[in-house]
């Protein structure tokens, strides 16, 4: 049996989660709680081609701030 995120031919959407990491999800199925839709939708291969543009920076968003208030401290 093959996995819906294996198929090509069905729409995803973007979803974003807290910590501003992003993933796929079938555009039929409700969005798992704790992630929210950011507005692209279209077969896996262009949502997959959006992520890698806008996700320049892979920490967490907990982590980002966590370094930030370092770097604030150290300056």
């Amino acid at each position: 049996m093959t996995s819906v995120f294996d198929r090509e031919d069905i729409v995803f959407q973007v979803v974003v989660n807290h910590e501003e990491q992003y993933s796929i999800w079938p555009e039929y199925k409700a969005i798992p709680e704790g992630w929210r839709a950011v507005g692209k939708s279209g077969f896996k291969k262009d949502c997959l081609a959006y992520i890698e543009e806008v996700w320049t920076d892979m920490r967490p968003l907990s982590l980002r701030k966590k370094m930030d208030e370092q770097v604030a401290v150290v300056h």
